[in-house]
């Protein structure tokens, strides 16, 4: 049963790091339209800053589980 819970963890810690690299390029991916917009619409400022906040709470759960790429 221990080896269930490990591996369970391992599982959600990968999902974990996966949805924080997805974030990341997805919060890259609208700075950089906002960036090259003339007029930003506030939609889009809401959203980039929606993709930010996820992106930075996703990197504090994983540093208080103890996880890191580099283990990976």
């Amino acid at each position: 049963m221990a080896f269930g819970k490990k591996n369970k963890r391992k599982q959600v810690d990968e999902r974990l790091l996966q949805e924080i690299y997805l974030l990341k390029d997805e919060w890259m991916r609208l700075r950089e339209i906002i960036e090259k917009s003339v007029e930003p619409s506030v939609t889009g400022l809401y959203d980039l800053k929606v993709a930010e906040i996820k992106y930075f709470y996703l990197l504090r759960e994983a540093r208080s589980r103890g996880i890191s790429a580099k283990h990976r």
